[in-house]
């Protein structure tokens, strides 16, 4: 549970905000005026602040400036209206994370809110995290994890740091693909330079136009000569309308020529990190991206797994958020009982990394005694569904959110124990029934043992 301080001085939009962000589960603090919203800023020190450009006794600008000064951690959301979107540019130049234009869908503002409450708190210069028995001294900064997919990663990021060559990452929403970027950045000899992010879905096309290639009255001003040096990451680039995909690709090849005659400005000296939540081979297939552009963003691919597919690190990054939670409220690290940590490994993670961290935060708000069970977890982590073996006279638990495989292979396990009951322990008569082969029978029930179990 997060803290979100929201300025708006309409009182319905206000309700409206207010409403959806303690539906989410955060303590929230509306305010009408600038000068009642400074006070809360000063008073709550909030994670995440919403704030309008147009208040009444002061502007949106003003409040970041004065946020951003004081209160530096707070994220901030700029709410703004179809005829000032070149202030909410400049909104985010000043350090907004992200902008809204009204009239903004509700689920939005949902997404916007969790994704900037994501980056909350998170380093911007290298540092060593973690420790759980892996020597994370060869992990790039603010990357956790032990498993061999996150390794791999680690290698890739060590290898390539120094490299101008561009880099896509593909994973699914939350896995941690900005994560990998920053790391890439702060782990190059480019650390000391820019790193700037560009939401590719975040922005109608003539501003992503503007902030890409330029607008009159910009002064030539664009986000990669504002990252001059450093590293350009642009997030769901999958989402880039076609027309500015061709642009893009011109861009690219322009920067590639002056690179290789030894004539690149330094406008134009920025590394290239593409991300997307889907594989860009298939929207190539169905027409929504460019092949040309596909390939030269992709001389170096990386796909970030989902949390799911690397359990081993789900304790690591748990302890993570508990540390990160502690340091921020000033209590103690709270602990995980084994039976809660049974769960948190058991569940899917669907909405992967972001979820996880805010599980903990959700725990941590109704632990009792620095301590989390499994009823401080999010009821959908701590439920399951039971399948019950009447054969072993044991029943199976399987976490809601577990793939459909997972409980078509326990009820396929006991399906076949039944046939092969029923024909007397033979394998042979029992592979012909079920119509497969007596290798299939060994590969789903480790054959041998079962029917030893079953004749005995």
């Amino acid at each position: 549970m997060a803290k979100i301080l929201i300025i708006d001085d309409e009182a319905g939009i206000l309700n409206l905000m207010t409403k959806l962000c303690r539906q989410q589960g955060h303590d929230v603090v509306p305010v009408q005026t600038g000068r009642e919203g400074l006070t809360a800023l000063d008073k709550e020190n909030p994670d995440l602040m919403i704030v309008d450009l147009l208040i009444g006794d002061m502007t949106g600008i003003e409040i970041i400036e004065y946020s951003q000064e004081n209160h530096p951690e707070t994220q901030v959301i700029m709410v703004t209206g179809h005829g000032t979107i070149e202030t909410a540019v400049e909104a985010m130049r000043l350090g907004a994370f992200d902008y809204l234009t009204k009239p903004f869908e509700l689920a939005d503002l949902q997404r916007t809110v969790e994704l900037g409450l994501q980056q909350k708190g998170k380093p911007k210069q290298t540092e060593i995290a973690g420790n759980s028995g892996f020597d994370l001294a060869v992990a790039p900064s603010e990357l956790i994890g032990q498993s061999p997919k996150m390794k791999a990663i680690f290698e890739i990021i060590n290898k390539i740091a120094d490299s101008d060559s561009p880099v896509l990452l593909e994973g699914e929403f939350g896995s941690g693909k900005q994560m990998v970027a920053r790391s890439l950045h702060n782990t190059s000899e480019r650390n000391s330079a820019p790193f700037k992010v560009l939401q590719c879905s975040a922005l109608p096309e003539n501003l992503l136009e503007a902030e890409l290639f330029g607008s009159v009255g910009s002064r030539g001003e664009t986000i990669f000569s504002r990252a001059m040096g450093g590293t350009v990451l642009l997030e769901e680039i999958h989402m880039l309308p076609l027309r500015l995909q061709s642009q893009l690709e011109s861009y690219l090849e322009e920067i590639n020529s002056r690179r290789m005659t030894g004539a690149l400005p330094n406008h134009m000296d920025v590394r290239f990190i593409a991300s997307s939540a889907k594989p860009l081979e298939e929207c190539i297939e169905k027409g929504t991206f460019r092949e040309d552009l596909f390939y030269k963003l992709s001389v170096i691919p990386i796909a970030v797994p989902p949390l799911r597919g690397r359990a081993e690190d789900i304790p690591l990054l748990a302890e993570y958020f508990l540390k990160r939670h502690a340091e921020r409220t000033g209590t103690p690290i709270q602990e995980v009982d084994k039976y809660a940590h049974r769960l948190l490994e058991g569940y899917s993670w669907p909405g992967n990394v972001g979820e996880l961290q805010n599980a903990m935060e959700r725990a941590c708000s109704f632990s009792e005694k620095n301590r989390i069970r499994p009823v401080d977890l999010p009821p959908k982590v701590a439920q399951k569904v039971e399948i019950t073996d009447e054969d072993e006279k044991t029943t199976h638990h399987l976490p809601i959110g577990s793939k459909l495989t997972e409980y078509i292979k326990k009820q396929e396990k006991m399906f076949i124990r039944e046939t092969l009951k029923y024909n007397g322990g033979s394998r042979e008569k029992t592979a012909s029934m079920l119509g497969v082969s007596i290798a299939t029978l060994y590969r789903k029930m480790g054959l041998k043992l079962e029917r030893d179990k079953i004749l005995g």
